[in-house]
C-alpha cells in the first residue's frame, strides 16, 4: 500500500491524525478539526478515510471513558461525603444542633478518606491523557509512513 500512496495522501492522513491534539488550544478540537479534515477528504484517498474514522471513534471512546469514570468517582465521593461534614475542618460541625437534628457519624474527619476516590479518578484520567498523546502521536508516524494505524481500547461508532 505504501508504494500507491502520495506524499500527500500520507501528509494529509497523518494532519488528521496529528489534529486531535488541537483540543489543548480549541475546545472540542479533537472532534471538530478531524470531522472537517475527514468529511471533506474522505472520497480522495482510502488512507484518509481509514484514519478519519479512527480518530474519530478513538477521541469518541475516551470521552465516553472519561464521562464513566466521572460517574463512578461521583458515587464514591458521596459515600465518604459525611466524613468532611461531621469534622469541625470546614465550620460543618454545628449543622448537628441545627433545629435538634442530632445526626452523627461516629467517625473522625479523615482526609485521605475522601481523597482517595478522587485520587484514583484522577490517576485514570491523567492515564487517559497520557493514552490519548501517545497513541496519537504513533498514528501521526505511522501514517506519515503510509501504513494504517489502528488505536488501542477503541469503540467502533463509526465503521
Amino acid at each position: 500500500m505504501e508504494s500507491t500512496l502520495t506524499k500527500h495522501e500520507r501528509n494529509l492522513a497523518a494532519i488528521v491524525h496529528a489534529s486531535s491534539l488541537s483540543k489543548f488550544f480549541i475546545p472540542f478540537g479533537n472532534f471538530i478539526i478531524p470531522l472537517v479534515l475527514w468529511s471533506a477528504n474522505k472520497k480522495d484517498s482510502a488512507l484518509v478515510d481509514y484514519s478519519g474514522k479512527q480518530v474519530l471513534n478513538f477521541q469518541i471512546s475516551l470521552l465516553l471513558y472519561s464521562i464513566v469514570l466521572g460517574m463512578i468517582s461521583i458515587p464514591l465521593f458521596i459515600g465518604f461525603f459525611p466524613d468532611f461534614l461531621n469534622g469541625g475542618l470546614f465550620g460543618f460541625d454545628h449543622l448537628n444542633d441545627y433545629n435538634n437534628l442530632h445526626i452523627d457519624f461516629n467517625e473522625t474527619f479523615r482526609f485521605s478518606s475522601w481523597l482517595f476516590p478522587l485520587g484514583v479518578a484522577g490517576l485514570a484520567h491523567g492515564a487517559l491523557f497520557v493514552v490519548n498523546v501517545v497513541y496519537t502521536i504513533l498514528a501521526v508516524i505511522k501514517t506519515n509512513e503510509g501504513q494504517e494505524f489502528s488505536y488501542p481500547i477503541t469503540i467502533k461508532f463509526i465503521k
